[in-house]
């Protein structure tokens, strides 16, 4: 087993926060998504491909543009919530469950594919990213939406600090821990692993930002939680009471960073890696 697929949470992992993701982090993910498919072109009646895509932070947002999408995910219980979002709003959606290292698609099959938050954090990225080429049409697009700097990601960072407010020992995560969310953190990095996939003409945007806009510290507690398996993971031992200590932290810092009663907007920089088949 390699570094990288010791630190992958299992299936198992992504299945029991689907609610918590759907609920409470993918909602905020539509501006975001939008900005992306518009700077790979997608267009009404293009067939989409959605890879790794959670309940659909990126392919509903492609659905209401009219694209015909595929949203494909490891997790059932992510298809699930995808599948249930789609026939809500009538959309020309469907989701299959499916491992992105190797798709059960023919060759060249859609006008545009892509990920947002999902391919950016598996253990063979590059596998992951050859499939998404395979599977688009000569001329089509790709589209990856990863995070950038991790040092610049506010919403980490202030969840760490109220932790460790609560529990001084605690340590977060590994300095010499592999960080799938980061590893095409580097713009440079992003750009060479599409174009070793097989795309030309790859630009990579660095000018978009994520923005969660939290009130409480119960708000940022259930974004963090539901957006991926690893910080629940860290904090599985603490205490019911320790877990609500951090929550009132949480609610205190918030507070003092907004000045007061208004919401509080974190940011994270973006690498969005466009490339033609």
């Amino acid at each position: 087993m390699t570094d990288l697929e010791q630190h992958t949470a299992p299936v198992e992992a992504w299945d029991a926060i689907a609610g918590q993701y759907d609920e409470h982090v993918a909602p905020g993910e539509s501006e975001l998504a939008t900005a992306g498919l518009r700077l790979a072109g997608l267009r009404a009646g293009d067939s989409f491909l959605d890879v790794a895509a959670g309940p659909g932070g990126l392919s509903l947002p492609a659905a209401r543009l009219g694209a015909k999408v595929l949203a494909t995910d490891w997790s059932p219980r992510m298809i699930d919530r995808f599948t249930a979002r789609a026939a809500a709003e009538g959309l020309d959606a469907e989701g299959r469950v499916m491992d992105c290292h190797a798709l059960d698609l023919p060759d060249a099959s859609f006008d545009v594919t892509g990920s947002q938050f999902g391919v950016m954090l598996v253990p063979d990225q590059p596998q992951a990213l050859r499939e998404l080429v395979r599977v688009t049409k000569p001329g089509g697009r790709v589209l990856l939406i990863a995070y950038g700097d991790p040092s610049q990601y506010e919403a980490l960072h202030f969840f760490i600090s109220a932790v460790q407010v609560v529990v001084p020992e605690f340590e977060g995560p590994a300095d010499d821990e592999p960080m799938l969310e980061f590893q095409v953190a580097d713009p440079a990095v992003l750009r060479r692993r599409l174009i070793d996939a097989g795309l030309t003409d790859v630009i990579v945007d660095t000018t978009h930002q994520e923005r969660i806009t939290v009130s409480s510290g119960r708000q940022l507690w259930n974004w963090t939680l539901g957006g991926n398996p690893i910080p629940g993971e860290l904090i599985a031992e603490f205490s019911d009471g320790q877990r609500d200590d951090i929550v009132r932290v949480l609610d205190g810092m918030i507070r003092e960073r907004s000045g007061g009663d208004e919401p509080l907007v974190l940011t994270a920089p973006l690498n969005i890696g466009v490339g033609t088949k």
